[in-house]
């Protein structure tokens, strides 16, 4: 169902642009489908099997590039809808990359570490026929980190008898991972606002933020905007959240929920749930954590002028069209959450040539990136008439169709 939702965005592109029906019959398509079973020897004795994919896009602009997630709702819908939307990203982006997902069916909560490393060397040792520094390149995603980005690399270092760091992105710095790629994703979505903010003429000291997820997307962006001025009134995490109109100290709230598990209960601040932080009064709405937490159903209550999505589909695609249609700007996914993605795409640059960069360097080259972006997206957004979601597709199919005709495809 939800490649099927992804398509539908395409298809809407695709009527816009006129696009040959030979181009989009390319594009509904995946180039290949991986299924793997990774048996496991679990603490206990007993043996697992795993079910593992990998989905490989479309790499008309370069290898194959996509996090990898272990959650126990994995399925092959899934990870193709994944897989379609980083096409999608890398595009927008302006990245040489195609699009790419894996993902694992395993509730990671349930398992020791030993077993965590017994699966994903599995999991790798699996894929490594396709896999590779230019063939598909994984990274991290929900419910994976630098250190199983670390297993990865070094089995797949064993499989081919040499070190290969650049066959995965997201590792630790000290096996070479990027400067900054720990705050990618929140300073990517970060710049993006501060462009969409400056082209409204809006000025940031005035802007108040409710971010609904406080793991690694929203505790940084919810540092950086409020570092740089931003008011931050609300956040939350899985067990709830908290609102204070005077706006909160991040710091200390992420001290509180690592020595309590969550930010319930922050002193001074009141106690929300998830829903009530999406129909706070903020100017600046930021879904953070889970797809699917604005539908048809709540969308009356959504009162923010701005929504930007650090997470991957948090609105459905009904329920963003009315907001827009009531004046809502919505910075979408495949744009405003880029900046994970291309960090990985400097990481692998600086794996390749051996040269490594410092963190403001990174920085630079990132909001240089996301500026370009923007401004392609805002182009089209203004010759066509449409949103920015729509633009942003825009942006990307024009690119891959552009490739696809030069390559004689």
């Amino acid at each position: 169902m939800k490649f099927e939702n992804a398509i539908k965005q395409l298809n809407k592109t695709a009527e816009l642009i006129n696009l040959k029906d030979d181009y989009l019959k390319i594009l509904e398509h995946p180039q290949r489908v991986i299924e793997v079973s990774v048996p496991v020897k679990m603490d206990d004795g007993r043996l697992e099997i795993f079910e593992g994919y990998r989905v490989q896009y479309n790499d008309i602009l370069g290898p194959f590039k996509g996090g990898t997630r272990y959650h126990p709702e994995v399925d092959l819908d899934y990870v193709k809808a994944l897989s379609f939307w980083m096409m999608i990203k890398c595009a927008v982006a302006g990245i040489p990359y195609g699009g790419g997902k894996g993902g694992i069916k395993v509730d990671v909560k349930k398992l020791s570490e030993k077993e965590l490393e017994k699966l994903s060397r599995g999991y790798m040792r699996a894929l490594a026929e396709f896999i590779g520094p230019d063939k598909d390149i994984p990274a991290p995603d929900v419910y994976t980190n630098p250190q199983i980005m670390a297993w990865f690399m070094d089995e797949y270092s064993h499989i081919k008898g040499k070190n290969v760091p650049a066959v995965v992105t997201g590792k630790p710095v000290s096996i070479g991972g990027s400067l900054g790629r720990d705050i990618a994703t929140a300073l990517g979505g970060f710049y993006a606002l501060e462009f969409l903010l400056k082209k409204m003429g809006k000025n940031r000291n005035s802007q108040s933020v409710a971010i609904q997820g406080f793991g690694n997307a929203g505790l940084n962006f919810a540092r950086i905007a409020g570092g740089a001025g931003y008011k931050v009134v609300a956040v939350s995490d899985s067990k709830g959240g908290i609102y204070s109109e005077a706006g909160l100290d991040i710091d200390l709230a992420e001290k509180h929920k690592r020595e309590t598990g969550s930010v319930v209960d922050f002193e001074g601040s009141k106690n929300i749930s998830n829903e009530e932080l999406l129909e706070l009064s903020a100017d600046i709405l930021a879904p953070a954590a889970l797809a699917g937490v604005i539908t048809n159903e709540n969308i009356a209550q959504v009162k923010a002028k701005f929504i930007i999505e650090l997470a991957n589909g948090p609105i459905n695609i009904e329920a963003g069209e009315a907001l827009e249609n009531r004046g809502v700007v919505i910075l979408p996914d495949v744009f405003a959450n880029a900046g994970g993605v291309i960090v990985s795409y400097f990481e692998w640059l600086q794996n390749i040539s051996g040269c490594y960069w410092d963190l403001d360097t990174v920085k630079e080259k990132l909001s240089f990136q996301m500026g370009k972006a923007f401004e392609g997206i805002w182009e089209r957004k203004e010759k066509y008439g449409v949103n920015m979601r729509t633009a942003a597709y825009i942006a990307a199919v024009e690119k891959l169709v552009e490739a696809l005709k030069v390559r004689g495809i």
